[in-house]
């Protein structure tokens, strides 16, 4: 996921330099030994006996650190702090909140090339949309700073003099449960908006990506917040079902799978919480023959081969009308080709490694299922090693786009999450909206057209909660993402997020004489 960034001039030119690609560490360097659990204003180690998991890098595929996931009583810790911090951040003015965000946004800024290394020694994804995902993260919670002194209710006017107002407060403790796809950013998207209502947060990433989060408690702790308002705690299922379940907890956000969030929301349903949930999609993109092809190759590349095809929103089926379809596969088929795979921290790399072993498996599965149901492998879809020897037992493939294939196969109808794109053809604008809102997801979609009538015709009828025109997964943080149907509830981002982090409360003020029946 991406916003435009080029005409962005950094606030702080010395800064500038860094995305130069100045490069710091490299892969199979790096060896993390501090602790990855943080609360109460420093980082620390686990329960004394649990068992250790290990955390991998995904281009050299080494161990690159010991996880130690949080029981009962770590958690309660991390909560108990937390609730200390929000007596104390609720009642600071939203403008004294802001100051204190700003500054954490100048510290991402400064530091953007040490948190973009880490990012991608964790997760995998090349150094180039490391940076911009750090981007994101620092305008996210710049974003939400100059939200935070606006915050207002209402004044209503009553007869008799009398009159009511809302009061817009803070839901308390929040729990923020991250993806291991963009864990920086995912991070800052759930804690900003938190943050700025008066709320304090504990946040659990995923034990994939475990890092770079704590690194980003650390940053709000160097701005000046409250000890205890933004906690990491380190763990899996069992980790998450202890905070969901929580009973000082007020609400939960989560980003991951559709099943995770379900249970997610039964646990949450158990104490009333309200959850923000944002899950999986297997969206659409339109591609009409008037389209720009070449804007229209571009977006198809944009909405699937981002962070190795790890992406929630990605239209991984792309429907073209007939007309321009061998043109479009041949030109796409040209690209993807020519997409440079190999270490994710070099600036030429375009596409680095997946995210585990197992998840790499898991891709290439599906495609080898594809085969088997009758669709053709136009380029790809194959593990891939690189010729440097340290990066040899990493998780690489090469892209795939797979052709001749229908609306019933398993690559069609499920969420791949990994580098896979199925080019599907059409005739009709009304054949190809009913075969594009069939699934019971909705996270995303969007449309290649010139047409400007058929654009906003067809996006009114797609059923996705986030929609292109003429372009694929640009997310501004202005601008509220989130999905239809079983792709989630709730919003990140824009001003209407501030509603899913605060509660409204309402003030009936009496100026007579109370009028009593009995």
């Amino acid at each position: 996921m991406l916003r435009r960034l080029a005409s962005l001039p950094l606030r702080r030119p010395a800064a500038a330099p860094l995305a130069a690609g100045v490069r710091c560490i490299s892969s199979g360097s790096v060896e993390i030994t501090v602790p990855l659990n943080f609360w109460a204003g420093k980082r620390r180690t686990g329960p004394e006996k649990c068992s250790k998991d290990s955390v991998y890098e995904p281009a050299t595929g080494r161990v690159l650190c010991q996880l130690e996931p949080c029981g009962a009583v770590e958690v309660d810790q991390a909560v108990k702090a937390a609730k200390l911090a929000f007596g104390y951040w609720s009642k600071m003015s939203g403008m004294e909140r802001a100051r204190v965000m700003i500054e954490a946004a100048h510290i991402i800024e400064s530091n953007r090339e040490e948190i973009a290394e880490m990012e991608v020694v964790n997760n995998g994804k090349s150094i180039t949309e490391a940076r911009l995902d750090v981007d994101s993260a620092r305008l996210c919670i710049e974003y939400y700073a100059g939200l935070a002194s606006t915050l207002a209710g209402q004044h209503v006017q009553l007869p008799g003099g009398s009159f009511a107002y809302t009061r817009r407060e803070p839901l308390g403790i929040c729990v923020g449960i991250g993806a291991w796809n963009y864990p920086f950013q995912i991070a800052a998207w759930k804690s900003a908006p938190a943050l700025a209502c008066g709320n304090s947060m504990v946040f659990k990433p995923s034990p994939v990506t475990p890092v770079t989060a704590v690194m980003l408690a650390e940053i709000y702790a160097k701005a000046g917040v409250p000890e205890g308002l933004f906690n990491v705690v380190q763990g899996g299922q069992e980790t998450g079902s202890l905070l969901c379940q929580h009973p000082d907890v007020a609400k939960v956000s989560f980003t991951g799978s559709v099943p995770t969030g379900q249970k997610i929301m039964e646990m949450a349903s158990k104490g009333v919480k309200p959850v923000t949930l944002e899950l999986g999609g297997k969206s659409p993109l339109l591609i009409f023959k008037d389209s720009d092809l070449e804007n229209a190759v571009r977006g198809a590349l944009m909405a699937n081969f981002l962070s190795q095809g790890q992406v929630c929103s990605n239209g991984t089926r792309v429907f073209v009308q007939k007309d321009i379809m061998p043109e479009f596969v041949k030109e796409v088929v040209k690209r993807t080709q020519a997409i440079e795979i190999g270490d994710p921290l070099l600036e030429s790399t375009r596409m680095g490694a997946l995210v585990s072993r197992p998840h790499l498996d898991k891709v290439l599965s599906f495609v080898d299922r594809a085969k088997k149901e009758g669709a053709t492998v136009l380029c790809g879809g194959e593990p891939y090693v690189p010729s440097d020897p340290k990066l040899r037992g990493g998780y690489y493939m090469t892209p795939c786009v797979l052709g001749n294939c229908t609306d019933d196969m398993i690559c069609v109808k499920e969420e791949i999450f990994g580098p896979v794109m199925s080019v599907l053809p059409f005739e009709t604008e009304d054949e190809v909206l009913q075969r594009a809102n069939d699934t019971s997801l909705g996270l995303a979609a969007g449309v290649f057209t010139r047409d400007v009538r058929r654009a906003h015709r067809v996006v009114e009828h797609l059923k996705a909660g986030s929609c292109f025109i003429n372009n694929y997964n640009i997310t501004p943080v202005e601008v509220p993402f989130g999905g239809f149907k079983m792709s989630g509830i709730g919003r990140e981002n824009g001003q209407v997020t501030i509603e899913f982090y605060s509660q409204l409360k309402t003030v009936f003020v009496e100026m007579g004489d109370v009028d009593s029946l009995f």
